[in-house]
């Protein structure tokens, strides 16, 4: 089973539905946390959201109580919260994607995907990674092509996972792919 945690946000309901043609999946919001639910879950989304990692406490303690014990995946707020708790700082950009279509490029030989492949992927967010960044067994794994932007990240020794993009957008070619790929990493 795959537990979503919603961050109040609409794309929530997109990213269940995509999750769940690949398995059953339960989503509660941030603040209502099912810990039987969240028990028997095999994998762990956290989902888009408004504002920033640290206005998510609660999301930050279920991270900590739970990497390296199950799969943990995040989606733009959530790609952004789990750096957070590995002490990354995540800034404003300056320039805002919220609707835009960009190319991006697996960057890294060690990825689940291979690289130098390029994917055109839906963005809505305003703060990114600040970079350099390096945290143990956390890779950068894509790229933007246009803004090098950190798009995705691996750690495959804890099996966490994170798209600063949108895989459940419209605009995201090949989302579905995205997921089957990370859920059978």
């Amino acid at each position: 089973m795959i537990y979503v945690i919603d961050h109040n946000d609409s794309f929530t309901h997109n990213v269940v539905h995509q999750f769940s043609l690949f398995d059953k999946v339960e989503c509660d919001n941030y603040n209502n946390i099912n810990r039987l639910k969240l028990r028997q879950a095999k994998v762990i989304i956290f989902s888009p959201g408004p504002g920033n990692p640290k206005n998510y406490p609660s999301t930050s303690e279920i991270y900590k109580q739970h990497k390296g014990k199950k799969k943990i995946i995040g989606i733009c707020l959530g790609f952004q919260q789990i750096l957070f708790c590995e002490g990354a700082k995540i800034i404003e950009q300056n320039k805002i994607y919220h609707g835009y279509q960009s190319p991006v490029k697996v960057i890294n030989k060690n990825s689940i995907f291979k690289k130098n492949q390029i994917f055109k992927v839906g963005r809505y967010h305003s703060l990114k990674l600040k970079e350099p960044f390096k945290i143990n067994n956390f890779d950068i794994t894509m790229r933007c092509l246009e803004s090098k932007v950190a798009m995705a990240f691996e750690n495959k020794k804890d099996n966490i996972y994170g798209f600063q993009f949108h895989p459940e957008s419209f605009l995201t070619n090949n989302g579905n792919l995205l997921i089957k790929k990370i859920l059978s990493a």
